[in-house]
């Protein structure tokens, strides 16, 4: 969902919701058609559920923070709409198996489910109430957004787990050879000078937002810095590698040396050493390590890289003012300028299986010169993931943001390779913990200016 589906007058245009959620639940499914069925079951992240819960918490999640929340329905089976209410969010391995679930129903019951769910909603999407003033939920709109943009953003999930299921597990769809010419750039640092960053937005400047996006909150003066025009690749991060990084405990913090111990953690997780040297787990196959590739890494990996090369990770307004400010002090609402995210910007909405390597997408660039401020990977910050000033939990999903304002989770911003289109908007903020390895999720450098 996303301007588009706005009609003139300010409301939701039916049928574009309609044809918003034929194409969101399609994808899903052709997401789990990749995948062999006997890997229903398993739990290819140990953090997370087995692949079962997803595809019944999608519908279910549809069902109860649009209709029932939004419109009263009784629902369709509440077992189920408890089972799949909401997933996990562990800090270790033994937090997750306290959380375990024993015993998921047939996929027979979840697939029937889910097919009574989409007849429901597309049906009131059709003929029901989808916005009002009857109650939040459908304020705007937002159950319907809601339920849209979590699907998207779920699709990703589902990538970073099929990411981790054995090769021989999913089914390799045509055109998914990854890209792989071009050398890493020189590393380059731009000047920032000192100027104002809008962060989030109010909420009648977007058709949606997240709770965490609202209300805007105006940094009047970032200090200047430096930040590098790419992100940190594959070839610069092995140099951190070679050098003995993971073994330097003085480039790491306290309880970030103590979380790579814990995990035994000797590399990025992306990467395999075979014989011959480093590879490269792809989503299909495995690469010799493309050493112009955005490196993935978790933020305590980032930050002990930034550390040895003197520098730091930038802060969250620091990234806003790099992408979206400009030298006449006005400010983008994308990267490039007005235009829309499309194909020429950047490595995201699903375009790729894989990163492709850094500044393949010289028109999305900033007006600073910056490259892949979205897409290719999410990109760390320093800043810890809170709510703005007069943050207010949102009805559709109050505990989407609140629950995670625990000082434990940092801000990402950008965009990945599995980030919907519909998800590239400067307010968007994402987060994870700082040991998190699975996400795409690269970084680059910064510095006070001198």
């Amino acid at each position: 969902m996303n301007n588009s589906h706005i009609r003139p007058d300010g409301r939701l245009d039916r049928q574009a919701a309609i044809d918003a959620y034929h194409d969101t639940r399609a994808r899903t499914a052709a997401l789990f058609d990749l995948v062999d069925g006997a890997a229903y079951y398993e739990r290819p992240i140990p953090l997370r559920h087995p692949l079962v819960f997803y595809e019944g918490h999608i519908p279910a999640f549809s069902v109860n923070c649009f209709l029932k929340k939004g419109l009263g329905h009784a629902g369709i089976d509440r077992d189920l709409e408890v089972l799949f209410a909401r997933g996990i969010d562990p800090s270790d391995r033994q937090a997750a198996a306290s959380s375990a679930i024993d015993s998921w129903p047939d996929r027979g019951t979840v697939q029937r489910y889910a097919r009574e769910a989409d007849r429901v909603i597309l049906e009131t999407l059709e003929n029901g109430v989808i916005e009002g003033d009857a109650n939040p939920v459908l304020s705007r709109g937002q159950g319907v957004f809601t339920m849209l943009e979590h699907e998207v953003m779920h699709q990703e999930t589902l990538l970073y787990m099929w990411h981790r299921l054995p090769l021989e597990r999913k089914r390799r769809p045509a055109g998914a050879d990854p890209l792989l010419a071009g050398a890493a750039p020189a590393r380059e640092r731009v000047l920032v000078p000192a100027g104002g960053a809008t962060l989030g937005s109010d909420v009648d400047d977007v058709p949606f937002g997240w709770d965490n996006e609202f209300p805007t909150c105006v940094v009047q003066e970032v200090p200047a810095f430096e930040i590098e025009r790419h992100n940190v690749t594959n070839q610069d991060y092995l140099a951190f590698v070679d050098a003995g990084g993971y073994a330097n405990r003085e480039v790491w913090t306290p309880a970030a040396w103590r979380r790579r111990q814990e995990a035994g953690r000797e590399h990025p997780l992306f990467w395999e050493r075979r014989a011959g040297g480093w590879t490269w787990r792809g989503m299909f196959e495995r690469l010799p390590l493309p050493l112009s590739w955005p490196v993935y890494v978790t933020h305590d990996e980032a930050a002990a890289y930034a550390t040895w090369k003197g520098l730091r990770l930038p802060s969250e307004a620091e990234f806003h003012r790099a992408a979206y400010g400009t030298p006449g002090g006005a400010e983008r609402p994308q990267p490039w300028g007005a235009g829309a995210p499309d194909a020429t910007r950047g490595n995201f909405d699903f375009r790729h299986w894989d990163a492709v390597p850094v500044g393949s997408y010289p028109a999305g660039a900033s007006a600073w010169g910056v490259h892949d401020l979205v897409g290719n990977g999410w990109e760390w910050t320093s800043t810890v993931f809170h709510g703005f000033p007069g943050f207010a939990a949102m009805a559709s999903y109050p505990e989407y943001s609140a629950d995670f304002f625990d000082g434990e989770h940092f801000v990402a911003k950008g965009a990945s390779p599995a980030t919907g289109r519909g998800l590239v908007r400067r307010s968007f903020r994402n987060w994870f913990r700082p040991h998190y390895p699975y996400v795409y999720a690269t970084f680059r450098c910064a510095r006070d200016a001198r």
